[in-house]
């Protein structure tokens, strides 16, 4: 009885911190983004949406860190005139960042498990680095799919050159942005006998 009730405060609190993630995605992705215009009224944005999926992937796990990325930046591209079309690749592709952040740092890493600070660093760097790998590879391949159905072939490349560029450079930028507030909240969490509730 005590256990059920236990894991039922957990998945409450698992829940509620998604719902934080996923806010706190919407708000980076939707308000700290440059915006870039490009051909065929296509938008393409430099932001740092992909390391709260990352960040809440190292934290609560690959599917409830997941969710919160996906949620949080696909309701931004509904509320964006230019992106709306491409909210269900957002909703996937953020996903998979989080469930393949997860499955690293979790399930091969098991950083939730150890105390040795360099295997945390190396297995979170890791695995935020296959997350968004993936996300490098297919965000931009997905687009030019899309695009050159819509819009031809020239102008599909252009704005798949762009994307390249600048998924490349988000995911750069993320990966050192998740992996430093990640090791320092895991610090801070672990010094307040606070972290052990969210490693469940």
């Amino acid at each position: 009885m005590k256990s059920n009730v236990k894991s039922k405060e957990i998945s409450v609190e698992k829940i509620a911190l998604t719902g934080l993630f996923a806010a706190l995605s919407y708000v980076v992705f939707t308000f700290l983004q440059i915006k870039i215009s490009l051909p065929g009224g296509d938008a393409t944005s430099i932001h740092l949406g992909n390391a709260v999926c990352v960040l809440g992937a190292l934290m609560l796990g690959g599917v409830y860190g997941g969710l919160g990325g996906a949620i949080g930046m696909t309701i931004g591209d509904l509320l964006d005139p230019i992106y709306i079309v491409y909210a269900p690749k957002t909703f996937i592709l953020k996903f998979c960042i989080g469930l393949i952040t997860g499955l690293v740092a979790h399930k091969i890493g098991k950083i939730n498990e150890t105390t040795d600070e360099k295997r945390v660093v190396f297995y979170s760097t890791l695995a935020a680095a296959c997350g968004l790998l993936f996300n490098v590879i297919f965000d931009p391949l997905l687009g030019y799919y899309y695009k050159l159905l819509i819009i031809g072939k020239p102008a599909a490349e252009l704005v798949l050159t762009w994307n390249v560029l600048s998924t490349s450079i988000n995911a750069i930028t993320s990966l050192v942005v998740s992996v430093l507030i990640y090791v320092a909240l895991r610090k801070v969490l672990l010094r307040n006998g606070m972290f052990g509730q969210l490693a469940r």
